[in-house]
């Protein structure tokens, strides 16, 4: 009987060790994913319309929410600013500057501010005055990326080593009197 006792102690260890490794290996995926998920599930609290930028240099827009919808459209500008719409699981409506709609995966967005140039030839300038020292002159369709925008409409912005000012209406990628600065 002594023999029997001490088998079945054993086993219990041994079954302890056998289940214990897979639930923590199973507690250190959970933890693992949750921190890769964070970015993803923080996002969806945010408020709707917002601005936001392309992250990759090739992004597929589509017809609706997931990989089963066909492609609308292949965007080819990483940094271009998009405007969130909707939200869909891990999916985001965004609508670009020509009013064009459509779907994007979130992991090809950033939260970092893209500013398009539009219409016209903008100069870029030392400080936020009209009267400031030129530091650049941007052709229309050159896309910058935003550091901060006051309440005097102007912004601080960065384009291919350029860092300057532009007034809020030589651009397209900020609402008329949001207010920010860049992380």
């Amino acid at each position: 009987m002594r023999r029997v006792a001490c088998l079945g102690a054993a086993w219990k260890r041994a079954m302890a060790r056998s289940v214990a490794a897979p639930v923590l290996a199973l507690g250190m995926t959970l933890a693992a994913l949750a921190l890769w998920l964070a970015p993803a599930l923080a996002q969806d609290h945010l408020p709707l319309p917002r601005f936001a930028s392309l992250d990759s240099s090739e992004v597929n827009l589509r017809a609706g929410p997931g990989k089963d919808y066909p492609i609308l459209w292949v965007y080819q500008r990483r940094g271009l600013p998009v405007e969130i719409i909707q939200e869909f699981d891990t999916w985001r409506r965004i609508r670009d500057r020509d009013g064009t709609v459509g779907w994007v995966q979130q992991n090809l967005l950033s939260g970092k501010r893209g500013a398009l140039i539009i219409d016209e030839a903008r100069t870029l300038r030392t400080d936020p005055t009209g009267g400031a020292k030129p530091v650049a002159i941007l052709q229309p369709g050159v896309v910058a990326q935003i550091a901060e925008c006051g309440t005097d409409n102007w912004c601080r912005v960065e384009v291919k080593g350029y860092k300057g000012w532009l007034r809020r209406d030589d651009f397209w990628g900020t609402y008329p009197d949001e207010v920010f600065e860049a992380d």
